[in-house]
């Protein structure tokens, strides 16, 4: 099971089975613009998620969860005030959470997953690209899975509107975020059909 990550017709997909991500290993990231010019990086530090891959990957599931609270921009007085009202409002709003409703292929270990990001109290639809780069059985026995996720969010979409303008013009935050993750899930229930 663990090592069969091709179908006959070359698709690169996670093996039938359930798969939970190891935080030790995965990492979930965002840049977004600053004034403009620049661009500031940053990382959530805990989060989970599994992956449902049924026989039929269409069928398949994906969720994820991240703590807003873990953020980390290196910049403590920064995270400070992402974590209040005028940002993520952690207190009130512990976690962001994706639930896929949709996965189509698109080239051997590429695939578009559609589903709904529920973030600060509003849940909108978003498409993540995710790359599946295979499967491998680890030192431990156990079958792990790598993959790659990209997606570009608003954060106006979610109600994180809080800015600056700029006199020169422009503004202090861009509203575009890009997000990514890099996974590594290991198989917590294998099929053994």
């Amino acid at each position: 099971m663990a090592t069969q990550i091709a179908t006959d017709q070359g698709i690169i997909r996670v093996p039938t089975g359930i798969w939970s991500i190891d935080p030790a290993h995965s990492s979930v990231e965002f840049r977004v613009k600053h004034m403009m010019v620049s661009t500031v990086r940053g990382h959530f530090d805990e989060f989970e998620g599994t992956i449902e891959a049924s026989p039929d990957y269409h069928d398949s599931k994906v969720r994820g969860s991240v703590k807003t609270a873990s953020i980390d921009t290196n910049e403590p007085r920064r995270d400070a005030h992402l974590r209040s009202a005028d940002f993520f409002d952690a207190e009130h709003n512990p976690t962001i959470d994706f639930e896929s409703t949709r996965i189509e292929h698109v080239d051997r270990g590429d695939y578009r997953v559609t589903g709904n990001l529920s973030m600060h109290g509003e849940t909108r639809p978003v498409t993540l690209e995710v790359t599946v780069h295979g499967v491998i059985e680890d030192p431990s026995g156990t079958a792990r899975v790598g993959l790659e996720v990209r997606g570009t969010v608003s954060r106006s979409d979610f109600a994180l509107r809080w800015q600056r303008f700029l006199e020169s013009g422009g503004v202090t935050v861009a509203d575009e975020v890009r997000i990514g993750a890099d996974i590594s899930a290991v198989c917590t229930s294998p099929d053994e059909t």
